[in-house]
């Protein structure tokens, strides 16, 4: 080939590539935590996909530490409701104040094995918690995982309900506000991106979260001493896109991004738990004392907050309650 012609095919192939980048469509997507997180693995790996599955078309920006609404992890469902945000990565408990339903997760103890967390979540029972949040502009795509929340303090080990009497405890949501009342504990409600420096400043003595999922790659153990493996909650996560937003597209494009989310979730499931498997060793690495609970030992913080549990399950609605406690209950 003449070197001219050469030329000219470089430029033309050099064109159609920026052109193809230049018509990308780009899509902002949050979550609340850290890019160390198992969140921000989930968002990048369904970003991953989307891309490879639309060749480029589909370009997603992750914005972690839920920068794009100052820090308020509460505001992402609203203004993805809204359409003024694409895609969210979040909690059920950032989401309970617009859909108090979605506290649902957060009942203590209603959950104990990721087995009976599996029947729930992959099974029917989140089928009206995703119709209210498509009434809400929210369209769910698929859910991934938290998982089952710890305690930490840097106080003592705790291993009955009377360990807690009095000690100021971070908590995300006003059911767990509830759940530590009973406990005799005083907890604080307490964006999570000024949660490590409360620890650490001693406005609080201990917070509660997934060991996997937080507590680990958000490094609590340079703030905290003791955890209790109590899972006294379990917390899913789910990604999402503003109903406007899916609304807007073909049939196809649809396609693709929900396969995406699919596969996007069943591999940051499976990080979850194994984050959480080798987080023990990480935290007694790092010199944290392991309180393990026997059944005996667990019954008491059963007993000391089933109130909780019947208070707010007149809150959430006893039908979609029995739904999910039917789940359970298939699972020995």
């Amino acid at each position: 080939m003449h070197p001219k012609q050469l030329l000219v095919l470089a430029f033309s192939i050099a064109y159609l590539a920026i052109s193809a980048t230049s018509h990308a469509e780009t899509y902002r997507l949050t979550h609340s935590t850290s890019n160390a997180t198992t969140w921000h693995r989930g968002a990048e790996r369904f970003r991953e996909i989307l891309s490879e599955k639309t060749d480029g078309k589909i370009s997603i920006q992750v914005f972690p530490n839920a920068v794009l609404i100052g820090g308020d992890q509460m505001k992402q469902a609203e203004l993805v409701g809204r359409g003024v945000i694409d895609f969210m990565l979040n909690s059920p408990i950032n989401i309970s104040t617009l859909i108090p339903e979605m506290a649902v997760f957060s009942l203590p103890y209603l959950f104990s094995s990721y087995d009976q967390v599996d029947a729930a979540i992959q099974g029917e029972a989140t089928k009206p918690l995703e119709d209210l949040a498509e009434e809400r502009g929210i369209k769910i795509l698929a859910w991934g995982e938290n998982g089952f929340r710890e305690l930490t303090n840097s106080i003592k080990p705790i291993e009955t309900p009377d360990d807690l009497k009095g000690m100021k405890i971070r908590v995300a949501a006003p059911l767990h506000v509830s759940v530590f009342n009973a406990l005799g504990a005083n907890p604080m409600q307490i964006q999570w991106n000024e949660t490590f420096s409360a620890l650490q400043q001693g406005v609080v003595d201990g917070q509660e979260n997934p060991i996997g999922g937080v507590i680990v790659p958000q490094r609590i153990y340079e703030v905290q001493d003791y955890l209790t493996q109590w899972r006294y909650s379990y917390d899913p996560i789910f990604i999402a896109v503003s109903k406007q937003r899916w609304e807007s597209w073909s049939d196809q494009t649809r396609t693709k991004v929900q396969e995406a989310a699919n596969q996007a979730m069943q591999y940051q499931v499976t990080l979850s738990r194994e984050k959480t498997e080798s987080g023990i060793y990480t935290l007694k690495k790092h010199g944290m004392r392991i309180t393990s609970l026997s059944d005996e030992q667990l019954q008491a913080f059963r007993d000391a907050t089933k109130p909780v549990y019947d208070i707010w399950g007149e809150k959430i609605g006893k039908e979609l309650i029995q739904t999910f406690e039917s789940a359970v209950r298939q699972v020995k």
